[in-house]
């Protein structure tokens, strides 16, 4: 039963009575807001936690609230992991091959937005190289750790609606850059990745599904002044239909609860293949929507836009999976 979970429900509230003893659960980007929390409440709940971050000591300081949250037998371990480089990325899926121990859950929940234009240290535009690339090769390096019954969360984000992924100039070598498009094209990727995932493993009892947590202040938006933080919210409000109410920035614990419901409380019937938000399957909506009112558009779970996204990010890896 999925519960009666909205857009300000809490990771508290939505685990409340669950006891998660004996699960182990991946969460990337566990160094700092939405990582950190999900790992917290995780672990709370009696879940072990693999906590992978780029810099493990920023990691390490970051995650003590997890520790002293820990209960129920829960705890926390971190690895290194660097979605910007795919050696990095290799290393630590090896790593995690060789220890043999099964996940109950992976969320995919690192990643950067709106960056200066960039490039990862294999070449691929920082955005779309390190949310997408990044989690595409782990995430698939790993997938025979995942045994039946778990799920793949895949964080991606009403951004998604900014622009869809170009598989033709993936790295922007021929179209202009704009951080807000790269983030976009990004967010769709993470999407149509987790429709396609789902696809290939549900037999197996593996789902995958895609969550938006909303919109909040962590360190996601440190490539923007506060100038263009209050710029994009006026943009958002102006777009908003007359009468709705104006946008309210979520907190890190509301955000994050959209993940630990795809989880863990939803049924995988429900959200498998699916983009989720405020605790709950989004429904599609057409171009006319505004950015933040809530759903997904068409063309981030298409089915044939999400086999070719795959078979182009094979190309780009120079892996098959």
């Amino acid at each position: 039963m999925s519960g009666p979970y909205g857009a300000k429900s809490t990771t508290d509230e939505v685990l409340n009575g669950v006891n998660l003893s004996g699960k182990r659960i991946l969460v990337t980007g566990a160094s700092a807001g939405l990582g950190v929390e999900t790992a917290r409440v995780l672990a709370a709940h009696g879940a072990h936690v693999v906590g992978a971050a780029r810099d493990l000591e920023k990691a390490k300081r970051a995650t003590e609230v997890v520790r002293a949250d820990a209960a129920n037998g829960g705890g926390l371990e971190l690895i290194e992991l660097d979605l910007a480089n795919l050696a990095s990325v290799r290393a630590a899926a090896d790593k995690l091959l060789a220890a043999g121990q099964p996940f109950d859950v992976i969320i995919a929940n690192a990643g950067v937005m709106a960056t200066p234009f960039g490039r990862t240290d294999d070449g691929f535009e920082t955005q779309f190289g390190t949310n997408h690339l990044g989690h595409f090769v782990f995430v698939n390096r790993i997938a025979s750790l995942l045994k039946a019954g778990s799920r793949v969360i895949a964080l991606s984000s009403a951004g998604h609606r900014f622009s869809d992924v170009n598989l033709d100039d993936p790295n922007f070598e021929t179209t202009e850059y704009t951080p807000f498009g790269a983030y976009g094209r990004s967010k769709t990727a993470n999407a149509l990745f987790a429709a396609e995932f789902d696809r290939r493993h549900r037999d197996r009892g593996v789902r995958a599904a895609a969550v938006h947590p909303g919109g909040i202040q962590t360190e996601l938006s440190r490539h923007m002044s506060d100038g263009d933080i209050e710029a994009l919210v006026e943009q958002i409000n102006a777009a908003r239909a007359q009468g709705a109410p104006a946008f309210e920035f979520k907190t890190i614990p509301q955000g994050a609860a959209t993940s630990v419901w795809a989880a863990i409380v939803a049924s995988a019937d429900e959200i498998g293949g699916r983009y989720c938000e405020d605790c709950h399957v989004a429904e599609f909506v057409g171009e006319e929507a505004d950015m933040m009112s809530g759903g997904v558009r068409p063309y981030a779970l298409d089915p044939d836009n999400a086999k070719a996204l795959w078979a182009r990010s094979e190309e780009l890896v120079g892996e098959r999976f």
